[in-house]
């Protein structure tokens, strides 16, 4: 046995089921050896930016690490835009990048890079193999680093000759160490806190799941204060059955006024509200100045028991929570605005489905639309690096055969990583991808009064013009073997969603706005 199938039947054996990959000649005894060890899916994708977006969906949606498959360090530099928003994400991630083999290094060849530093910027754990021995123990620690709380990116470096050489070993699995509990004194403390009035818990990360927000809720209920999340979460579960929260809004000035009242913040799984960008004469703090910060539960604590003392604490029960009713806007008639796009799919979206939201700007008024749909999962931008849609959706596809995905696609933020299309196509997967094809980058227009710069040139708008020439949106997915249609008015639309719904493959609508 070599190196390269010591590993992969040592991931295999600790539960890794896909690989996202797009490998080069470092890594084709890893490919060869995908084949002779069975139970790994291999996924390919024509671009990194879609193996580690990819990864990163699968992740969130399956509870399980994913692992991806890069060449060398310029394949994991492609790849870290969507390594950062998996970072952001806490999803367990597995890189296994390809090096030259340890005695080549020396002679410095083209691709020759500091993988290491690359992997520092986005890694909690990077571990370089050192032989074909040692390799499936490696890789069976890398793997353990990805599990860790609720989740991290690790990456194993693998020389050629670790690979290729023979004395490969299969390792035991290594469990990653238990999550960590809250203690009673902080349980106490955000009680006290709760009950001082002005209150809020901010839930993110694993206390947006269903079982988890619904407890948050019960003892904001029990305690009168209010529960919210921020809309950059990797997966809220929402609809029919689940907590009624509110969702505080991204825009900093937005957000401000809705924190204004609040002078006690409770953080479960989620850290203390701040704008996203700095702009000129305004606080990077969103909440209150006299507003106390509380961080109850780190992301990566078992959050679920936190909650469960919290709720003893508080006497806080389910048995009176009012959960979300079914709520569907009727169908629209009328303009195609984003207003109208959202009731649209307020009424159509289908139970279980997964939603991979990048919508950026249109996507905004989407999300208060559904609320009262029936019960789906919400899938956000946590890292806030563009380019993760199309291939976000993909992994969850990968992760959820039997569930309906569908991708709200910024046009802009979708030609970062628009190949995910064919990887769709390739693996017939269940995607209905709709592109907002509103010509620009829309968001930094709207930036450019916020950072000071309310009357910009024509060489500055031109940097945020899409149109010139305009994509074609459907013909660029017919030729990646996704069929697709556009639609310029709401009727056309509600029809193109009912179609692309009913299809159980990819398909994709390009809506122009």
């Amino acid at each position: 046995m070599n190196g390269a199938e010591s590993l992969i039947e040592t991931l295999v054996k600790s539960g890794v089921e896909v690989c996202f990959a797009n490998p080069g000649t470092s890594e084709l005894h890893l490919v060869a050896a995908l084949d002779r060890v069975p139970g790994m899916r291999c996924v390919l994708c024509l671009f990194e930016g879609g193996v580690t977006g990819a990864a990163d969906g699968y992740a969130r949606m399956s509870g399980k690490p994913a692992a991806t498959l890069l060449h060398l360090g310029p394949g994991l530099g492609n790849g870290l835009a969507n390594l950062h928003n998996a970072k952001r994400a806490h999803s367990p991630v597995l890189n296994i990048v390809g090096e030259h083999a340890t005695y080549h290094l020396k002679y410095d060849a083209p691709l020759t890079s500091d993988i290491q530093a690359i992997s520092s910027a986005i890694s909690a754990s990077t571990l370089t193999a050192t032989s074909s021995g040692t390799l499936a123990a490696d890789g069976a620690k890398a793997l353990a680093a990805a599990k860790t709380g609720m989740g991290q990116v690790s990456t194993l470096i693998v020389p050629a000759d670790a690979a290729w050489g023979e004395g490969g070993v299969v390792a035991a699995t290594v469990e990653p160490p238990p999550r960590a509990k809250v203690s009673s004194e902080r349980i106490k403390q955000a009680a006290a806190a709760l009950l001082k009035g002005n209150a809020m818990i901010l839930a993110g990360n694993d206390a947006t799941h269903r079982r988890t927000l619904v407890m948050a809720a019960a003892v904001a209920q029990k305690t009168g204060a209010r529960i919210a999340t921020i809309g950059r979460n990797p997966r809220v579960q929402r609809g029919v059955g689940t907590a009624i929260v509110e969702r505080l809004p991204n825009p900093a000035r937005q957000q401000i006024k809705a924190l204004a009242d609040i002078r006690q913040i409770i953080l479960i799984g989620e850290e203390a509200p701040v704008a996203f960008f700095a702009h000129p004469n305004e606080p990077s703090v969103t909440s209150h100045q006299d507003c106390e910060i509380i961080p109850l539960a780190s992301v990566h604590d078992d959050i679920e028991n936190c909650l469960d003392m919290l709720m003893a604490e508080t006497g806080a029960s389910l048995e009176t929570l009012k959960l979300q009713d079914l709520s569907r806007p009727a169908l629209p008639t009328g303009a195609l605005t984003p207003d109208s796009i959202g009731a649209a799919l307020g009424a159509l979206l289908p139970e279980n489905a997964i939603v991979a939201d990048e919508s950026i700007t249109v996507g905004r008024s989407l999300y208060k639309f559904t609320v009262g749909a029936p019960a789906h999962d919400w899938l956000h931008l946590p890292g806030g690096a563009i380019g993760i849609g199309i291939p976000l959706a993909t992994g969850a596809a990968v992760a959820c055969p039997n569930r309906k995905v569908i991708n709200l696609q910024a046009d802009g933020s979708g030609m970062y990583t628009l190949q995910a299309l064919w990887t769709q196509a390739r693996e017939k997967l269940n995607v209905l991808t709709l592109v907002w094809a509103n010509r620009s980058y829309k968001i930094l227009r709207d930036e450019l009064s916020n950072v000071g710069l309310p009357n910009p040139g024509p060489t500055a708008l031109s940097m945020l013009d899409i149109g010139n020439p305009a994509l074609d949106w459907v013909s660029l997915a017919k030729g990646m073997g996704v069929e697709g249609r556009q639609v310029t008015d709401i009727e056309g639309f509600i029809e193109a969603v009912r179609e692309g719904l009913a299809m159980n493959g990819p398909y994709l609508i390009e809506v122009v706005l």
